[in-house]
């Protein structure tokens, strides 16, 4: 297992309430080759063009509408929830050598993208509210909501992508589980998956908190952060798991990548007891639902 602490795995937000990039994340900062990521901000009818190397590519429309042209298609009024808590995604994942522009048509216009290198092509392909696998997970004050953006079955060669929505007080990966080892059974099966995972941080309130804890499974590192909006959190090994500030209700985009596009996951052993104890739900949930949005 490789060392790390806080100020490896942290990258506090830098946002100053600007248009354009307000959190980024370089591969290189990372110290992996899977994934780097951006966040930015528009103002309607200003624009943002890029050419896609030769990476896969995922926009997450987090607030506001835009029209997209690309040389592969375009995609018109992209977009409708004015904000992460009101609503499903709309999505554009796109393949190498792609390129295009995004306009901004309502104001407040944000999006975040992820992009993983490639040799693989698949078609590129807009993603909207009804794609979106809602998943309710845990149980009592470990409740929380997956919105599954892009999945195992989604035809990408790297990249999965999900909101994660936990109430205030409750906790989300718990119990703290990892996915740092490509472990099979005799038969092939995926028992643990080798990915790279990191978060993008939002809350449903200026002064929200949470605590994410990450740790190695020998225990030699040990890290507890405190994100804040628009922070972001790396996980690149060992076991993790997050808990919300009470009153608070805490959005993450996560995106991983690596040895398999299964989410396959193994728990700390150590709090493996968990679950027995959990009776239902919270009834708080889902946080997010399809019909939220005015007019859909």
């Amino acid at each position: 297992m490789t060392l790390f602490t806080a100020e490896t795995l942290h990258i506090p937000s830098a946002d100053a309430g600007r248009q354009g990039a307000f959190a980024a994340l370089d591969a290189k900062r990372s110290g992996w080759d899977a994934m780097n990521f951006a966040a930015l901000r528009l103002g309607q009818g200003r624009t943002f063009e890029i050419a896609i190397d030769a990476f896969e590519y995922v926009a997450v429309i987090m607030s506001g509408r835009c029209n997209i042209r690309t040389n592969r298609g375009d995609f018109e009024v992209v977009g409708r929830r004015d904000n992460v808590f009101c609503g499903l995604p709309y999505a554009l994942y796109l393949p190498p050598q792609t390129e295009f522009e995004i306009e901004a048509i309502t104001d407040d216009f944000e999006f975040a993208s992820c992009w993983a290198p490639t040799e693989k092509e698949h078609p590129p392909r807009l993603i909207k509210p009804g794609d979106v696998e809602l998943l309710l997970l845990g149980g009592g004050n470990c409740s929380r909501q997956m919105s599954r953006v892009i999945g195992s079955g989604f035809p990408a060669d790297k990249l999965l992508v999900y909101e994660l929505y936990t109430p205030g007080g409750n906790w989300s990966s718990y119990p703290p589980h990892k996915h740092d080892t490509h472990r099979t059974d005799e038969k092939g099966v995926v028992l643990e998956a080798q990915l790279k995972r990191f978060s993008f941080f939002k809350f449903d309130r200026p002064t929200g908190y949470a605590y994410q804890r990450v740790y190695s499974a020998d225990k030699g590192s040990d890290v507890t952060m405190m994100a804040r909006q628009h922070d972001i959190i790396l996980m690149p090994e060992g076991y993790y798991s997050m808990v919300s500030a009470p009153g608070t209700a805490t959005y993450t985009l996560n995106f991983l990548a690596g040895s398999t596009r299964e989410f396959a996951h193994s728990d700390d052993p150590d709090y493996a007891w968990a679950p027995d104890t959990w009776t239902s739900l919270d009834p708080r949930l889902p946080l997010v639902d399809p019909g939220m949005e005015v007019g859909h």
